[in-house]
């Protein structure tokens, strides 16, 4: 265990939003912050205590943070795996390098999940014309092609329609900036929801409400916990995200996002070995916030209650709604709202499609919460949800 005091320091890789809760979150308990940001200079890591700007392959950075930090861990999947290697010889990593070096990789994430039997879409390898024809062939309805690695928010996706010509095929392969790929058929989906799975080094788990997620242009939009859903789906999804975070021997906050289909399958999406978007509601609408949680876990002490407080929303604030990559909107509408917190991330120079922050919103019931959100959103000239 490492005791929260004076001397106690976590190292974060990673200089975004995510490792700028995750301080603010565990200084108040005690912990100092060591970030090491790659090179990032949004602005978002300036709340930790000390700040490293160095590459990831610098060999005196990896020195000075191995050194100073008693244990570290990832704000986001996209790090070098050799750099993560050398941290974990160093020091404790968590959640371990296998975890953040299979999920930063599509046909890594693939075959962890289809190999140790969890549920996921239809899919190919493709390294060729001749396998995307092939897979499309197969799959026998619409896909979507994506790039193995360094995907998210929607980026390195071509939808394939099922009536493609192989004129069509051919032209998509040779423009997709990727020459290794994962085919995946498109599921006709109900839902979109994820799960938070806090696991500590003995086993031990906690689990949050599922959340239920709506995006647009492929990135998160709103969530809304409790998702709408059956039980028994909600259980099966708490029970896979156990699951993954077991096989995977994880430690820390790990995020599984599931599609629901029109037909009633639970397919796991994607695996997040961080801290979530979808889990931002948990800062105010939790009894322990996934940061304090993730702190608590790669720390070794006893993971702290999940339960909701009251049903809430997080809506996020992109760089759409700035007057220019300078200027942010009126708050006024959010801070009107009763129940509503606003966060912003500190970051520099707004810009469409990026996360500038998000607002929560928490009241007695469900249908409140919404109609909080609905009346913001039209504040700030968002379409309806």
């Amino acid at each position: 265990m490492i005791q929260p005091g004076s001397d106690a320091w976590i190292g974060v890789l990673g200089g975004g939003q995510l490792g700028r809760m995750l301080a603010l979150a565990a200084r108040p308990i005690g912990y100092k912050i060591l970030t090491w940001t790659g090179g990032d200079r949004s602005g978002a890591a300036e709340v930790a205590d000390e700040i490293m700007h160095q590459p990831f392959d610098d060999r005196q950075a990896l020195e000075k943070f191995c050194s100073q930090v008693d244990v570290a861990t990832a704000e986001f999947e996209n790090l070098p795996g050799e750099m993560l290697k050398q941290v974990e010889e160093r020091v404790p990593l968590r959640p371990n390098s296998h975890s953040i070096i299979t999920s930063q990789h599509r046909e890594r994430e693939k075959k962890f999940l289809s190999d140790n039997g969890f549920g996921c879409a239809r899919h190919f390898i493709i390294t060729d014309l001749d396998e995307l024809k092939n897979g499309v062939k197969e799959i026998g309805r619409d896909c979507i092609l994506k790039t193995a690695e360094f995907g998210y928010d929607g980026k390195g996706q071509q939808k394939i329609s099922g009536d493609a010509t192989t004129e069509d095929l051919a032209t998509i392969w040779q423009s997709f900036d990727s020459q290794r790929a994962v085919l995946e058929e498109r599921v006709e989906l109900d839902t979109e929801i994820s799960v938070l799975v806090a696991r500590g080094a003995a086993g031990d788990v906690v689990t949050y409400d599922p959340a239920e997620n709506i995006h647009r242009n492929h990135i998160l939009d709103v969530s809304i916990v409790p998702a709408r859903l059956p039980e028994n789906i909600s259980e099966e999804a708490r029970k896979v995200t156990v699951g993954v975070a077991d096989t995977l021997d994880y430690v820390g906050i790990l995020a599984v996002e599931f599609f629901i289909s029109k037909a009633g399958r639970l397919l796991v999406n994607e695996i997040a070995p961080r801290p979530h978007n979808s889990g931002h509601h948990t800062i105010d609408g939790c009894m322990t916030s996934q940061f304090q949680q993730q702190a608590r876990a790669i720390c070794g002490l006893p993971l702290g209650s999940t339960a909701l407080k009251k049903p809430c929303a997080m809506l996020n604030l992109l760089g759409d709604i700035w007057a220019d990559e300078n200027t942010p909107p009126d708050w006024t509408p959010i801070f009107d709202t009763p129940g509503a917190t606003l966060h912003l991330y500190g970051k520099a120079g707004a810009r469409a499609g990026r996360k500038m922050g998000h607002a929560n919103f928490l009241a007695d019931d469900l249908e409140t919460v919404l109609a909080q959100v609905a009346r913001c959103r039209q504040a700030y000239g968002m379409p309806p949800i």
